[in-house]
């Protein structure tokens, strides 16, 4: 625990937390956030809080799975295109529209695919294999079967999709585009869903420019923002940005009190004269951890100030990255009812040089894949964020760890 005086500036750290211990206090923090409903139409992507059960049979109708004739198959029995068996047309069945009356032997209604069953048929006898007997002037009544079908064949039953009382969404489930259709087809307008993290980003630094713009001078410009703001969208937070924030403390604090569940401030985290942020969390709340052994990312912090969790992350970018996958990401996942996990696809390769790194602290090293190997990018270089872009992703050597031999089978964790 870091007390409200243990101010670190221009002093450094005493002692670093490890990655493990960071994470354990943020795990205790996290809860799913309360339930909300929201209109169909837009429960792509959200959380469902609960279990969707189906109170009815989807299809609720046997229904024709080919253009054809709806018959009795046994009338069709024999029939070749050698030995015509003819059949009387009684009338027809539309989606929508169902045939009224019933068809018996030696009957046919002309059927369009998904329009009921009419009472009597137990078959379709699809189009193709029927011939048409053309009447000059007359309407059709007549047709010649020049195949047979089996009792049930083109026909889908009523409940084969879903059937009433099925679970057919659990809790937890990260709404696709198809669950949107199979909600609807059971007629639900409104889901319960996981509130999404509402995430206030605060983006300090008085040499920075508003992202997009030219750099100029001595100023840089804000990168850290668009990629922040991107990586909040990605894991399920609402983002709340309204703009760059100086290097003062009275705005700082503000920024921290902002109404939200999160607050990420990027900069003014590590032990420079102007990094306040760490200070002020610790004056106005609780700052739980500051300063991991890790690289990139060690001036990361972790706390609370009223019923938000702060993430203190570092300006660099790469720091900045690195630290919002291994905390800021793990703690707004969870608290929109996601998995924790990272949302990152992971594959074994070969490394084609070796990675070092010291007992004691946990390394985030780029790697690029090439020719079927592993190569080794930079685990240095936190400023450096062209190298996530070069990168196909990143290996994480353990702190119980010296690192990793060339030749080494290593997990590879893909940025895409």
């Amino acid at each position: 625990m870091t007390r409200g005086n243990d101010d670190v500036r221009m002093r450094g750290f005493a002692k670093r937390h490890t990655v493990s211990e960071a994470i354990a206090w943020l795990d205790s923090q996290l809860r799913p956030l309360p339930v909300e409903d929201v209109p169909l139409h837009l429960a792509a992507g959200r959380v469902l809080s609960n279990p969707v059960v189906s109170d009815l049979d989807v299809p609720g109708f046997d229904r024709a799975t080919m253009d054809g004739y709806a018959v009795v198959a046994g009338s069709t029995e024999g029939a070749s295109s050698y030995n015509r068996l003819p059949l009387t047309v009684v009338g027809d069945s539309m989606p929508g529209r169902p045939f009224e009356g019933s068809v018996g032997v030696g009957e046919a209604v002309r059927i369009m695919t998904g329009a009921p069953i009419p009472a009597g048929a137990d078959s379709v006898l699809a189009a193709e294999w029927v011939e048409i007997e053309k009447t000059e002037g007359k309407t059709l009544n007549s047709i010649n079967a020049i195949a047979d079908v089996s009792p049930g064949k083109n026909i889908g039953r009523s409940g084969e999709d879903i059937r009433r009382g099925t679970t057919i969404l659990d809790a937890g489930r990260v709404l696709r585009p198809q669950d949107l259709g199979v909600l609807s087809s059971i007629g639900k307008a409104v889901v319960s869903v996981v509130r999404r993290p509402r995430v206030r980003l605060v983006i300090t630094g008085n040499e920075l420019l508003p992202a997009g713009s030219p750099p100029s001078g001595f100023q840089i410009t804000d990168a850290n923002g668009p990629m922040l703001a991107a990586l909040i969208e990605r894991d399920g937070g609402d983002v709340v940005f309204p703009g760059l924030v100086r290097d003062n403390p009275d705005m700082i604090l503000k920024a921290l009190q902002t109404e939200a569940d999160v607050i990420i401030v990027s900069g003014g985290s590590s032990v420079g004269i102007e990094d306040v942020a760490p200070t002020l969390l610790a004056q106005h709340g609780e700052l739980a951890v500051h300063g991991i052994a890790m690289r990139p990312s060690s001036p990361t912090g972790l706390g609370r100030i009223g019923d938000r969790i702060v993430f203190l992350l570092p300006g660099n970018p790469v720091s900045s990255l690195c630290a919002y996958d291994f905390f800021a990401g793990r703690g707004i996942r969870a608290l929109g009812g996601r998995s924790k996990e990272w949302p990152y696809r992971k594959l074994t390769g070969r490394l084609n040089r070796k990675i070092s790194s010291p007992i004691g602290r946990l390394d985030y090293a780029r790697v690029k894949l090439e020719n079927g190997l592993v190569e080794p990018l930079a685990v240095a270089g936190a400023s450096l964020l062209s190298s996530t872009t070069r990168a196909d992703g990143f290996v994480i050597v353990g702190d119980d760890s010296e690192g990793f031999a060339a030749g080494a089978d290593v997990d590879v964790w893909l940025y895409g």
